[in-house]
């Protein structure tokens, strides 16, 4: 007798309910940051802006964790300029560590509860993108 295989399962899902691609989704959102460390010119905001463009549609979780990383990315940019105009009255120089260090705890940060199902949402983030 000819029967058809049975249907692939969905992906496994956490106890988030998000399945699992779409958590991988948005955790590769919120790393695609890290674009700029290799020496990609604003790598930090192509990265999250090709994400969210390319999976915004297919997977909602996803697209949302871009988008909130793009919004962080963006506002990290603008306060770095601010940070290195400050260096002529030297508090820029005391500014630009902290927040180099701050960008790198919250990405990683993110993206782990992203990969952990956790709609995150960044500190001193600036909502450009809604």
């Amino acid at each position: 007798m000819d029967q058809l295989p049975p249907a692939a399962a969905p992906p496994p899902s956490h106890h988030s309910g998000v399945p699992v691609p779409e958590r991988q989704w948005g955790m590769f959102a919120h790393l695609s940051a890290f674009s700029a460390c290799v020496g990609i010119p604003f790598g930090n905001i192509v990265g999250p802006l090709i994400m969210f463009l390319i999976k915004k549609d297919e997977y909602p979780f996803g697209g949302d964790q871009a988008k909130e990383a793009l919004n962080f990315n963006i506002s990290c940019t603008l306060y770095r300029l601010i940070s290195i105009a400050l260096c002529v009255v030297v508090i820029g120089f005391v500014l630009l560590p902290i927040l180099g260090v701050f960008w790198l705890v919250a990405t990683i940060i993110a993206a782990v509860r992203s990969n952990e199902g956790v709609s995150y949402r960044y500190p001193l983030c600036i909502r450009f993108v809604s």
